[in-house]
């Protein structure tokens, strides 16, 4: 299990450069897991996926999603975080070198340079046999992230995912949170990092949740996240909360500068 994630900050070269220029990576210096479940939350912009990324190439996953055995290295597009990446130490009181990352962003193309792999000459079964038999295109957006969840995290292993929800609808990410807790009870050392702005996904019972506003990584309880807050009250009052949007004066909204003005 990933226990720890430590910034050694003299390898660092310059603060000013994207990513140390965010300032909850300007202000990083180590984290500690303590659940086998973890959620990143904030606002887009903040640094989760950033970080998330980096772990996920220390660990040796391609940047575009895969595992250690499968990277898409010919669309590797996001090398900005290769600072980051030579700037953490990763500790881990069991390292199975297993595991997958799952990057929604990139998934269509790594789906893609799948099937392109298959169509050249192999003496080992084509990738689709581990993905149903069959591309995962076949299928909707949806159904290839249940299909690949369904059966490439059925192990142990560390699991990074980069807003798995963007492909789910609400019903499916109960699903989801079916098969976390089935591998969670059926496997030791399988352990999940998961960037979210789900609050279904949030609510994962007994998760370690890190929020990643107003510049710094700190845990935070289920009922402080900003997605759970501003569901709660657009449920609790839909007529009441979208006249407040609509007629407020500056918006209800600053951006992505993780402020959530009115809330």
């Amino acid at each position: 299990m990933l226990k720890k994630i430590t910034l050694l900050r003299e390898r660092v070269g310059d603060w000013s450069s994207y990513p140390f220029s965010l300032p909850v990576i300007r202000e990083f210096h180590e984290l500690t897991f303590r659940s086998r479940i973890c959620l990143f939350a904030g606002e887009n912009g903040t640094g989760k996926s950033t970080l998330l990324e980096a772990i996920a190439a220390h660990y040796g996953f391609g940047r575009e999603g895969g595992n250690r055995n499968f990277r898409n290295d010919s669309t590797e597009s996001n090398h900005s975080v290769n600072g980051l990446v030579r700037a953490l130490r990763l500790s881990f009181d069991r390292r199975t070198g297993a595991g997958y990352f799952l990057r929604a962003e990139s998934f269509f193309n790594t789906i893609s340079h799948m099937d392109d792999l298959d169509k050249e000459p192999a003496h080992a079964p084509p990738l689709s046999a581990f993905y149903g038999g069959r591309s995962l295109h076949t299928r909707s957006h949806g159904e290839s992230f249940l299909t690949l969840l369904e059966l490439k995290f059925q192990r142990d292993g560390l699991f990074l995912l980069d807003e798995p929800e963007a492909a789910l609808s609400p019903q499916r990410q109960l699903r989801f949170i079916l098969l976390i807790h089935d591998v969670l009870k059926e496997h030791a050392d399988a352990q999940f990092i998961i960037s979210s702005h789900s609050p279904v996904l949030l609510g994962y019972p007994g998760a370690q949740i890190l929020s990643f506003d107003d510049g710094q990584i700190r845990e935070i309880a289920y009922e402080e996240t900003a997605s759970m807050q501003i569901v709660r009250r657009f449920v609790n009052d839909r007529e009441g909360f979208l006249e407040h949007l609509l007629n407020e004066t500056p918006p209800l909204f600053k951006g992505n500068d993780g402020g959530s003005g009115g809330l």
